[in-house]
């Protein structure tokens, strides 16, 4: 199997209803077309991760995979890291946007069934490369994976999906942290670490935080605007913040007025925004896809 054939087991994948389905028994997907990067486990930005991170808690490609492979561990040459993005769907977006304190219940299900979906995509994608005689790992789902404290950034843990998916050439950081990509903010993440010889995907970008209008060109401020919490300022995102609104105010609501359960939803930031579908600090042409809220 080669990176292409990968790409398109993924999307094949995520193409089928049965697979990625908002919820249970619905019409509607949960995401759409997936967009897949490859990155080099010997990537100097892993070791950079780490060091700037949590030096004593965040793995590099050839720890993760040596957890998964106690008595096969591999270099970092012979790795490849494969990242993913789930992009919301239009469908989803279109009543993302009109919500103003309160995650809209689309979302609340793609928080819930659709990351149901990603885990099983990371499942599938692991099987299918060790079918093919693969070895293959998911970071995030290894039973050592954890949550940890960095003591630069707060909230961490074991293994980025957004920090792969960045080094992977997929996105870069903006103001509330979220991964503006080529689709825009509003999308879920996977990746895997693969002992395979996969073409890294180039990184069109340089700066970590490049396709943020606020960072690129001193402007925006859109998800300050849009977070209930006042979890983002000009410095940045407050985790403490976020988490706490959400754990005490939305997924609360989404518990009493939506689904009957208690789900982690908020992603206000990641709607009615100019990152919302694309890179915004690419020109954009008119089309059907703009924003009407």
């Amino acid at each position: 199997m080669n990176f292409n054939e990968l790409t398109n087991f993924i999307t094949g994948w995520m193409a089928s209803l049965e697979n990625n389905s908002i919820e249970p028994s619905s019409e509607h997907f949960a995401f759409d077309t997936p967009l897949v990067g490859c990155a080099s486990g010997a990537d100097s930005l892993f070791p950079f991760f780490k060091k700037d991170i949590g030096p004593n808690f965040y793995w590099l490609p050839e720890e993760a995979f040596s957890f998964a492979f106690p008595e096969d561990g591999a270099n970092a040459e012979e790795l490849r890291v494969v990242a993913w993005i789930l992009p919301q769907t239009e469908h989803t977006r279109r009543a993302h946007r009109r919500a103003k304190t309160m995650p809209s219940i689309e979302w609340s299900r793609v928080r819930k069934y659709g990351e149901m979906a990603n885990v099983a995509l990371h499942k599938a994608v692991v099987a299918k490369l060790q079918q093919e005689g693969i070895q293959a790992c998911a970071p995030s789902q290894l039973s050592g994976w954890a949550r940890h404290t960095s003591e630069k950034y707060g909230f961490a843990s074991s293994w980025s999906e957004r920090h792969a998916a960045y080094a992977c050439g997929l996105g870069t950081f903006g103001l509330s942290d979220g991964l503006i990509t080529s689709v825009g903010k509003a999308v879920r993440v996977g990746s895997v670490i693969v002992r395979a010889a996969f073409q890294p995907t180039p990184r069109p970008y340089t700066q970590h935080n490049e396709w943020c209008l606020y960072y690129a060109k001193g402007k925006c401020r859109a998800c300050m605007e849009r977070c209930p919490a006042g979890a983002i300022s000009e410095a940045g995102h407050d985790k403490e913040k976020c988490k706490r609104y959400i754990r005490t105010v939305t997924s609360v609501h989404v518990e009493q007025e939506q689904l009957g359960f208690p789900v982690n939803s908020c992603g206000l930031c990641q709607a009615k925004v100019p990152c919302e579908y694309r890179n915004p600090t690419k020109s954009l042409k008119k089309s059907s896809e703009s924003p009407k809220v």
